[in-house]
């Protein structure tokens, strides 16, 4: 099982965190995560541009690293 971290900007709410933490486990080959307001830790087999998008699909202004 691979390991990734994402770096996030922008996140202000635990409403931003609970959104994000829902795309992320949606995504087809992720078995858990963790998401704070700085970034996330996925375990699972999906690739990292997926990720990404999933959380720039919610429109919240975050950046991602």
């Amino acid at each position: 099982m691979a390991n990734q971290s994402l770096r996030f900007e922008g996140v202000e709410s635990a409403d931003h965190v609970n959104r994000i933490t829902t795309a992320l486990m949606m995504l087809d080959g992720v078995d858990s995560v963790e998401v704070g307001r700085h970034g996330a830790e996925v375990e699972g087999r999906v690739r990292r541009e997926s990720l990404i998008k999933a959380v720039q699909s919610l429109k919240l202004g975050i950046e991602v690293k």
